[in-house]
């Protein structure tokens, strides 16, 4: 690729085909489907639709590299990942542009969702150095317990278009540390950037059929082959809740190994105590992050009567500055939402906050250029009943309610059947533990906006998913635990 990338040039140098056992191929019958610029509505260009046929084949493959790929040195394993987040370090210019050009966040944006994502393979590739078990007397002293570790074998990952890259190597990463092989399918809206990965590892010397991509339009129809086939064994899957109980349902037939990273509702707290400036600074980060479609996005803000106008004039004020417009050019600080149907459910719930009286203090309409444009959003005196206290934005609206006392608050952020992160703003260290441990959720940013990070475990309870992603946890979701029974 260039060292100045153009719209042209990572384009063309990005694979439109499968990637099944090593080889790039064209989906049987040749079928290809359109990918979409969300900024513009136009296509970009097309790639390969895979059929049930292809999901097969690339589990085939997967399953044909499992053991010699299990049998590979941790070394290997560990230098793969090494050189891959070298790489993308490297390319990184390009990579970024290809990732506006799908999905719509700002280049500034996409170059941080790089680096992120990059973490997780420098992460992993020293977690596959400390894959461990243990050796112990047993209680009589009469024999030894030996437990070891080892792959769980053949995975099938479902990537979203929210953040193309990093949910991949987020997964990718710990299942080759464990000496795991995979099919990745990504989401239909941004599967370039899973393609311009997969050509990243090939690059970097990962075997073929350790890594299987298979694009399609058709989501059930090219997983079900692979979920119902006895040979996978794990599934992990980024998405909805609504998709994500079905796939559990699925893979219960399997009894499969499941990683499920869902829906979330975060709420966002706003103590009386609180450095105002800072819980601003907070909210920008964990609101306008990705436009606001995140998992992890403050959803709804509460914020203690006292401080609510101050919050909410200051974050209004931050929002409306905000610089709207196309990802590749210069200075924008919000893309466009990744279609018309993102953009229709955004305005709804804005509707009917305001019906139900909500006061919009800055934004509150879609854009008016072409494309999924919708303006930052602040909406203050959100009534209890409104929708978008309740429901999954995943834009730029901030709703913000009020509390009088501490149980208020909680109370009012555990009101869903969602628990992935909160975010808590506040000064006192004893109503900092209180609230957090009160908490149903499985992360917190404790005054701060951003909890991701590759050492972390990241995901969540109750409707919001099942297992964690990253940290020492992380690797933990592809391996078997063995025991084996001495007689000495």
């Amino acid at each position: 690729m260039s060292s100045e990338p153009t719209e042209q040039s990572v384009l063309s140098a990005v694979p439109k085909q499968l990637y099944i056992g090593g080889e790039w191929r064209d989906a049987t019958g040749g079928a290809t489907f359109e990918v979409e610029d969300p900024a513009t509505g136009k296509a970009l260009c097309e790639v390969a639709d895979a059929t049930a046929g292809d999901a097969r084949a690339a589990l085939d493959a997967a399953v044909a590299a499992q053991a010699g790929w299990a049998a590979t040195p941790p070394n290997e394993r560990s230098e793969i990942l090494h050189r891959a987040f070298l790489a993308l370090g490297e390319q990184a210019e390009e990579l970024a542009l290809l990732m506006t050009l799908e999905m719509g966040k700002a280049v500034s944006e996409s170059k941080g969702e790089l680096a992120y994502a990059a973490e997780f393979f420098r992460w992993f590739s020293g977690e596959a150095l400390r894959l461990d078990g243990y050796y112990k007397t047993s209680g009589n002293g009469a024999s030894r317990v030996l437990v070891m570790r080892q792959p769980v074998g053949p995975c099938y990952f479902i990537t979203p278009w929210n953040f193309p890259n990093a949910m991949g190597t987020r997964k990718i990463g710990p299942a080759i540390a464990a000496g795991c092989t995979m099919v990745v399918k990504p989401a239909q809206q941004t599967p370039l950037s899973m393609l311009a990965l997969a050509k990243v590892l090939e690059e970097c010397g990962l075997p073929p059929g350790v890594l299987n991509v298979i694009t399609a339009t058709r989501s059930g129809e090219v997983s079900s082959p692979i979920i119902e086939d006895p040979r996978l064994r794990k599934l992990s899957f980024t998405g909805s809740t609504e998709v994500g109980k079905k796939l559990i349902a699925q893979a219960s037939d399997q009894v499969l190994k499941v990683s499920m990273e869902l829906g979330g509702n975060a709420p966002f707290l706003v103590f009386a105590d609180a450095d105002i400036d800072a819980a601003v600074d907070g909210a920008m980060l964990a609101k306008m992050r990705n436009m606001g479609e995140a998992c992890t996005s403050a959803n709804r803000f509460h914020v203690h009567e006292s401080v609510a106008k101050e919050f909410g004039d200051k974050l209004a004020a931050r929002m409306g500055a905000l610089k709207v417009g196309r990802g590749t050019d210069a200075g924008i600080d919000v893309g466009p939402l990744i279609d018309a149907a993102q953009q229709g459910k955004v305005a709804e719930l804005v509707t009917d906050a305001v019906t139900k009286g909500a006061t919009v203090v800055t934004g509150g309409k879609k854009g008016e250029d072409r494309g999924y444009f919708y303006e930052p959003t602040v909406l203050v005196d959100v009534p209890h009943d409104a929708r978008v206290l309740s429901e999954e934005i995943f834009g730029p609206v901030a709703p913000i309610a009020t509390f009088k006392t501490d149980a208020e608050a909680i109370e009012a952020a555990n009101r869903t059947e969602y628990g992935l992160v909160s975010y808590v703003f506040t000064k006192d260290l004893t109503r900092a533990f209180k609230v957090c441990e009160a908490l149903e959720t499985g992360m917190i940013g404790l005054n701060q906006g951003i909890v991701s990070n590759a050492g972390a475990p990241f995901g969540g309870v109750k409707q919001s998913g099942t297992g964690r992603e990253g940290g020492n946890e992380g690797i933990a979701e592809y391996l078997e635990t063995k025991y084996v029974a001495l007689n000495i």
